[in-house]
């Protein structure tokens, strides 16, 4: 069962456990203790051995309870059994929600109170919570974090769960529709009372300060409506462009459509280059150089994309997506060869093609997406899948950024200038606020995650 604190765990495993052949153990896993407070050993399993291999208690369970067992895991317990039972088809997974303000203030008032379960409603002990903001915060990132992680193991497995939520635990024919998910052949037919309701006022009757809660909880993007859609196909790593030093620990990691001559040139002054890396040669350099650096340099949108242009312009395109291009999207490009012959028809033809851009990287277009104009954003993220760089440099501030590196690494600071050519010469003579809005709008996560702004 994936629950969490104050979702009604407790009452759901004891409904489950009035079901005959169906165990629920309590929190096996808790890093605390095993099943239940105070509870160091479970099944001849003993703590430390639980800590030495998860596995074993997941074994006795099986072996030791007959018909169904099973165990409450919350987001914060042992993170290997995650994968060892995300991998088990055999495995029913039932997913416990509640709304993630109640279950919040509930947590509130059972730590205030240290009343964690009630049986007798005379021994109900009552508090008001002090609804935190920013703690609510942290706790609603948590649970959400959690969710996204157990829903996306679920499809890549290509499995189901039974969701139930907080309020649907004391409805029969849902706890019917879980035991037939369960796939044994008890029905419930009563719900289990041995545990009361330990604070059912309304919600705002259970803090201090409503009001602040109340403003607190309007200021929360609920539907994530600021989220920036993401539809831009995912990149690996391109370890095979990355470049290091021969005699000096220092890997660039260039993203391709940003200037990388004079960086590697630089680089070559160490000893040459080392390049045309694999994952198992770069882990090779990485152990061979202890100490290492890496870096990479990130460009302002509308000149990489201006460059990506450039590229088509001199004929890095097919002929017949060359038409495509113009006859579906507007970009007009001059025959290879030639020249635009005014300055008029290169703005109108870059700013058809930013048009094209926004619509290639939401997958809209029948065009992959090329490495030249992809987001940095994604590129870096494709980075990430082996490593990410030490240090993100800016192209403007480009000598700043090596002067504060090659000091970790004990060498003077380079005095490296990327030279301007045609391609930036005809960029800054259209450059407008149009064209400056455009870029923005096809490159919202670059603008937004690096803070780029128009260049005067």
């Amino acid at each position: 069962m994936f629950a969490e604190m104050r979702t009604g765990s407790n009452f759901l495993e004891a409904n489950l456990n009035a079901l005959s052949g169906v165990t629920c153990h309590g929190e096996a896993f808790n890093p605390f203790f095993i099943g239940k407070k105070d509870q160091t050993e479970f099944l001849g399993v003993t703590l430390a051995q639980r800590e030495e291999d998860p596995s074993l208690l997941l074994r006795r369970m099986r072996e030791r309870t007959p018909g169904l067992s099973g165990f409450r895991y919350f987001h914060d317990h042992d993170p290997r059994i995650f994968d060892l039972v995300m991998d088990d088809p055999r495995c029913a997974k039932i997913v416990l929600t509640r709304n993630p303000v109640e279950s919040y203030v509930s947590l509130k008032i059972a730590k205030a109170t240290g009343q964690w379960k009630l049986t007798n409603p005379k021994n109900l002990k009552q508090a008001k919570a002090r609804f935190d903001p920013v703690e609510f915060t942290d706790h609603l990132d948590e649970v959400q974090q959690f969710q996204i992680r157990l829903l996306r193991a679920l499809q890549a497995r290509g499995q189901t769960a039974f969701y139930i939520d907080y309020d649907d635990i004391p409805d029969l024919a849902v706890l019917n529709g879980l035991a037939a998910f369960l796939g044994v052949d008890a029905r419930p037919e009563a719900i289990d009372t041995s545990l009361t309701v330990q604070n059912p006022e309304p919600l705002a009757d259970k803090v201090s300060n409503p009001a602040a809660m109340e403003q607190a909880l309007a200021r929360l993007d609920r539907f994530n409506l600021s989220r920036t859609p993401n539809f831009e196909p995912r990149r690996n790593a391109s370890i095979p462009g990355y470049v290091a030093a021969q005699d000096l620990p220092l890997l660039f990691m260039p993203i391709k459509g940003n200037q990388i001559d004079p960086v590697t040139d630089w680089l070559s002054t160490f000893g040459g280059l080392e390049r045309d890396f694999t994952h198992k040669s770069l882990r090779q350099w990485k152990r061979a150089h202890p100490g290492h650096r890496s870096f990479t340099i990130l460009r302002h949108p509308l000149d990489r994309a201006h460059r990506a242009f450039c590229a088509l312009e001199q004929g890095g395109m097919q002929g017949e997506q060359r038409n495509i291009l113009a006859r579906v999207h507007g970009v007009h490009l001059p025959r290879p060869g030639q020249a635009f012959a005014e300055p008029a028809e290169r703005r109108a033809a870059f700013l058809a093609f930013l048009k094209f851009l926004k619509r290639n990287l939401a997958g809209q277009t029948g065009f992959r997406t090329d490495a030249g104009w992809a987001s940095q954003t994604t590129t870096l993220q494709g980075f990430g899948q082996f490593q990410t760089p030490d240090l993100l440099l800016r192209e403007e501030t480009l000598s700043e950024g090596l002067a504060f590196l090659c000091a970790e690494l004990g060498q003077p600071a380079p005095q490296i200038a990327f030279p301007r050519d045609e391609c930036d010469a005809a960029l800054d003579v259209i450059r407008d606020a149009e064209l400056e809005e455009a870029a923005r709008d096809t490159y919202q996560r670059d603008y937004l995650g690096f803070g780029f702004f128009p260049k005067r």
